[in-house]
């Protein structure tokens, strides 16, 4: 009995002394350690043998479009030379960068699955087509950048979350009748830099948005737009060919805080046309052909800011900027620029600038030309 317990003991020690048949694991790509992995001898590595660690491996990993940077649901791709938009594009994404390529065309599917897409920015291509279903999948897109590109119209079905879009530098000619429809949470609008005259916009054109922000400089508009959204705080149409300002063209905008007009050929602005905008602040007129100073200032009670130089002013009036009695304007002003006009500064009463908070706002400065 003794020598039996004894063999079976030597068979023991020597199994234990004698080399595995099965090989380490050699882990030879990145992605290795999420798979299921066989060895040379074809046994299949169990659940049980790699402990709970499997259970905590990630069921999905997000791919990053090649040659992109993805981070915190950032995705950048810009200035790689694509001409298409990349496939691959992680669907948590949040703002998506692809400017300064050489895109062309917005497709059907370009975008699908991208539900969480908070910003787009496609400035600096070449997008002259976009499908009127390339927009659908971007439900809660808030923010979209289309400028410097070659689109002649607005695209159409823009996600109804958008809030603001810059499309800027383009090609457009003409904005039709509802295309921005039902886009009422839009706020912000910059369309500057387009071939637009004021025919080009069809009566609705801004029919349902209710924008505070709206830019159309270095347009080809000869005339204050009259269809614009009534909602607006700030209305920018400088460098454009304006020449007047007429009664009834800012007599739909009574919200108005900021109202840019300079670097356009404006050479009156008729008598009374001021008085729709009671809640002004701030008044560009620069650089035009005035000869005086507007009619209406010292009406205007919140009016803080005037800009006129570079104009023809010849003389300005001790009551064009101050009203005449005590306590008629709530705000005074803290900005007037007179420069680069030809009138003489020393010609100009003290008393003009009564309401002035400060006299370093003055600016008048010497006239050369």
């Amino acid at each position: 009995m003794l020598q039996h317990s004894s063999v079976l003991l030597l068979l023991c020690v020597v199994q234990l002394l004698s080399p595995s048949s099965a090989l380490p694991f050699e882990q030879k790509g990145f992605w290795d350690f999420a798979m299921d992995s066989t060895d040379s001898g074809g046994i299949m590595m169990k659940d049980e043998e790699e402990g709970s660690a499997i259970e905590e491996l990630p069921t999905h990993i997000p791919m990053c479009p090649f040659g992109c940077q993805c981070h915190l649901k950032v995705v950048q791709c810009s200035d790689l030379g694509l001409t298409e938009v990349p496939k691959n594009i992680p669907t948590d994404t949040k703002f998506l960068d692809l400017q300064n390529n050489r895109i062309t065309e917005l497709k059907e599917n370009d975008f699908k699955g991208l539900t969480n897409l908070y910003g787009l920015s496609l400035r600096n291509n070449r997008i002259s087509k976009v499908h009127p279903r390339a927009f659908s999948p971007l439900k809660n897109m808030q923010k979209l950048y289309f400028s410097k590109n070659q689109l002649t119209t607005i695209p159409k079905n823009l996600p109804a979350s958008l809030v603001e879009l810059r499309i800027h530098e383009n090609r457009i000619q003409k904005v039709e009748d509802g295309a921005f429809s039902g886009l009422g949470s839009m706020n912000c609008i910059e369309m500057g830099a387009n071939p637009i005259t004021n025919s080009g916009f069809e009566p609705g054109a801004f029919r349902g948005l209710k924008l505070n922000y709206l830019r159309i400089s270095e347009a080809k508009l000869t005339g204050v737009p009259k269809d614009l959204p009534d909602s607006l705080h700030e209305l920018h149409l400088d460098h454009n060919e304006i020449q007047a300002v007429e009664l009834e063209d800012l007599s739909r905008y009574k919200n108005l805080y900021r109202l840019g007009l300079g670097f356009n050929h404006i050479r009156n602005i008729e008598n009374g046309s001021l008085s729709y905008l009671p809640r002004l602040r701030e008044l560009h007129l620069d650089n035009n052909r005035l000869t005086r100073v507007p009619r209406g200032l010292p009406d205007m009670k919140y009016l803080q800011v005037v800009y006129l130089h570079n104009n023809n002013v010849n003389q300005v009036g001790v009551n064009d900027f101050c009203p005449r009695g005590f306590g008629m304007k709530r705000t005074f002003y803290h900005g007037i620029s007179l420069f680069a006009n030809p009138v003489n500064y020393w010609e100009v009463q003290p008393a003009t600038f009564r309401c002035v908070s400060d006299r370093l706002a003055i600016q008048f400065g010497n006239y050369k030309k």
